[in-house]
């Protein structure tokens, strides 16, 4: 099983396609969502992921009860959901551009749509593929809309029951998306490496028949350098230029560097894989000869007696292998023999 999207093949064939999620981490300057291309491409990135909506099309300008953000624990708390989409969202004038950046460093654009319109207007770009977001994965209609371009369709798994995927992936599929990508996501910012669950990735896999891939919020590497070794074909991390400098979603975003590692280690932990396999590699059989082996201990004449003085398993491994030991003891010698040669069968007196 295997998608192609673009130029690029994902399946577990093929290195992992790891994405760069810009979201918000532009502070609304052009010049920056600029520079965080440049330096996603330079780390390594195969893609980069926007954002496309308006606050407008997310929520409804209220100040208050549930519009308002009081949780004292959340990176928003203190803004209206209308004030957070505001400054969180990425102008659809800088589409192109952003596009257009990326189009010149081969790495792949990409967006998650919100609404109809925002599926318009990507559409008018002639973007390759979408994601849709974990807190939209219930939204049918926007997923049926999306699944009618016919274009490839990552979806992210956050929050959702069982029973809620099962009716999420009939949408899609039933609506005209050949290929689909589910990512195994916890929507928590930060989440905890606890919280991940990797081994739901090939079941998902299993009970889907789709592409699985991790969506992933925890800090560093390690929990999606594990998913590689599960199964995942396809990583996205939220990415910044620098956490200090702040950012709707900075605290929880990867810098250049640290992407970079994942992007090196994430195809290492996939070239691992192989195969089932209990035969020697090259390079092993090059070290068989420093395997331990029987050699003659000290000076003998012929006709002496191997003991447990003048027959010794060590390295390196040129004589029998350790396995003969017990025997050969006993056994005489057919000729004179200098300490340190290696045991064979042509030494013994039979």
């Amino acid at each position: 099983m295997s998608i192609k999207i673009g130029s690029r093949e994902i399946g577990p064939a093929c290195p992992p396609f790891v994405i760069a999620e810009m979201s918000g981490n532009h502070n609304q300057s052009l010049d920056r969502a600029l520079s965080i291309v440049d330096a996603a491409a330079a780390s390594g990135a195969h893609a980069l992921k926007i954002q496309t909506y308006t606050p407008e099309t997310m929520t409804l300008n209220i100040s208050t009860n549930e519009f308002f953000i009081s949780d004292p624990k959340s990176l928003w708390k203190g803004k209206s959901l209308y004030e957070l989409y505001g400054e969180a969202m990425t102008p659809w004038e800088w589409h192109q551009p952003i596009k257009d950046r990326c189009e010149k460093y081969g790495m792949l654009f990409f967006s998650t749509p919100f609404d109809s319109t925002a599926v318009d207007f990507l559409e008018e770009l002639n973007i390759d593929f979408y994601k849709i977001a974990s807190f939209e994965n219930t939204d049918i209609p926007l997923i049926k809309r999306v699944a009618q371009t016919g274009k490839p369709l990552i979806i992210s798994t956050g929050m959702a029951s069982l029973e809620e995927l099962e009716e999420t992936v009939e949408a899609a599929k039933s609506a005209g998306c050949k290929e689909l990508i589910l990512l195994k996501c916890t929507s928590a910012y930060p989440s905890l490496p606890k919280d991940a669950n990797l081994l739901t990735i090939q079941d998902l896999r299993n009970r889907f028949d789709v592409e699985v891939g991790l969506s992933d919020h925890t800090m560093g590497i390690g929990v999606a350098i594990a998913s590689v070794t599960l199964g995942a074909t396809v990583i996205e991390k939220h990415f910044t230029l620098d956490r200090s400098e702040g950012g709707v979603d900075s605290s929880f975003s990867m810098e250049p560097a640290e992407f970079k590692l994942l992007v090196e280690e994430s195809k290492k932990a996939w070239e691992s894989l192989g195969r089932v396999s209990y035969e020697r590699t090259e390079a092993e059989t090059k070290s068989l000869i420093f395997r331990r082996s029987l050699y003659i201990a000290e000076d003998m004449k012929a006709g002496e007696v191997l003991t447990t003085k003048n027959l010794r398993t060590i390295r390196p491994g040129f004589g029998l292998p350790p396995k003969h030991y017990e025997s050969l003891l006993g056994k005489k010698i057919n000729k004179d023999t200098k300490k340190g040669t290696p045991v064979s069968f042509e030494l013994i007196l039979n």
